[in-house]
């Protein structure tokens, strides 16, 4: 049963990652193509931490 429990576990923190990783390049696309800026970030992607607006901003940073 703990097993089981710890596969389900696993499945959920996968999907949640998943997740936020197409967030982040949905965000990242949008940035670049210059449909928002960094201050919209937020607006648009309530699900993003604000760790992973500073790492999209270091990332459009490096590219200007």
């Amino acid at each position: 049963m703990m097993s089981l429990f710890d596969d389900e576990q696993i499945m959920r923190t996968y999907e949640k990652d998943i997740k936020r990783e197409t967030l982040m390049e949905k965000a990242a696309l949008m940035l670049k193509k210059g449909k928002i800026n960094i201050d919209e970030i937020n607006e648009y992607f309530p699900e993003l931490l604000e760790c992973d607006i500073k790492e999209l901003e270091a990332e459009v940073m490096q590219l200007a």
